[in-house]
């Protein structure tokens, strides 16, 4: 098929964005549009879906098909739309609230089927459309709308999420982080089966700060874990810091820059325990991991669903007609 010639202004739609000033949204917004474009589709080959919150704003300003859909429901509304349409690349723009709270359940059924859709999981750690409520990754002690006193909920990791529901394609990015977070997305939109790309973003009036030690040039390095498949597992401004697992417990050691010694980890994208293990990395202990954590290949379930329907062919035993008059049904008079 021949490649259409796009640029991230044709994904534009020239309606006004209405998103906090400073808003990490504002840059994935760029980024999902440079990435459409280099995929060579025309508009009309994309559908972006979302659900409730400033995350799911996003299909009012990409040129695209899209659906604005209901509290928690992307998931089920994105999967109908893949299925009756696999030649669609389908977009599914979530939040932290929406897509793991009321939205939960349709995530993980998503993930489960390995739906070809690529989902865009926004995390601000905070509900934040409807004004400062904690959410599923609100961190434990922080002061929000609901938990006055600090919050005591175990929150969620979603990347060790996805990976824990065997998700195909799991990776983590960062709203300022341009290069690395495109290039995530480049990746995910190329992938068959479902992408779960989770990005740690800024918001402006509920979590200004959340994430500001891994965005500091001046430490970030040393705080941030690049993950990169086939690449030993170091990190630090002078990288000279590395991760060694012994007896599956990670361990920091220190060496002289460009001396890493052969114990350190060589990160293995295609492995489910590492991504696991890696996923599970958090601060202050371990450094937080960013880049891919894992792509494995297997059918989608969309192919599988036409695979059978190729069986089926033009008889009709499974129309619903037939299925509802069938030996299986009876009726109560």
């Amino acid at each position: 098929m021949e490649r259409t010639k796009l640029t991230a202004k044709d994904f534009s739609s020239g309606l006004p964005v209405k998103w906090c000033p400073g808003c990490g949204d504002f840059a994935i917004l760029n980024m999902l549009q440079k990435t459409m474009a280099g995929m060579g589709l025309p508009r009309e080959k994309f559908a972006v879906i979302s659900g409730i919150g400033c995350s799911s704003r996003f299909p009012y300003y990409v040129s695209t098909y899209g659906f604005h859909s209901i509290h928690g429901r992307a998931l089920a509304v994105a999967s109908g739309v893949k299925l009756s349409n696999p030649e669609l690349s389908v977009w599914v723009i979530t939040g932290d609230g929406d897509g793991l709270s009321i939205g939960g359940n349709h995530m993980l059924h998503a993930i489960r089927r390995n739906m070809g859709l690529k989902v865009v999981l926004f995390n601000n750690r905070i509900y934040a459309l409807t004004k400062g409520q904690a959410s599923p990754t609100t961190q434990p002690g922080t002061k929000t709308k609901t938990t006055p006193l600090g919050a005591i909920d175990y929150p969620f990791n979603p990347a060790r999420f996805a990976v824990g529901l065997d998700c195909t394609f799991v990776a983590r990015g960062l709203d300022t982080d341009i290069a690395g977070t495109s290039a995530i997305l480049e990746r995910a939109a190329k992938h068959n089966g479902t992408a779960f790309v989770e990005i740690l973003q800024k918001c402006v009036p509920f979590s200004d700060k959340e994430f500001d030690p891994l965005k500091d040039p001046a430490g970030r390095e040393d705080l941030l874990l690049r993950l990169q498949h086939g690449k030993p597992l170091i990190f630090g401004k002078e990288k000279n810091r590395g991760i060694v697992f012994r007896n599956f417990r990670p361990e920091i050691i220190e060496f002289r820059p460009g001396a890493a010694p052969a114990e350190v980890a060589v990160y293995d994208e295609t492995s489910a325990e590492m991504a696991y293990l890696v996923s599970g990395f958090t601060q202050p202990d371990l450094p937080v991991p960013v880049g891919v954590f894992k792509e494995t290949l297997k059918p989608s379930y969309e192919e599988l669903y036409y695979d059978q329907v190729k069986v089926i062919g033009d008889t009709k035993e499974h129309e619903l007609e037939t299925l509802l008059a069938g030996p299986d049904a009876w009726e109560i008079k």
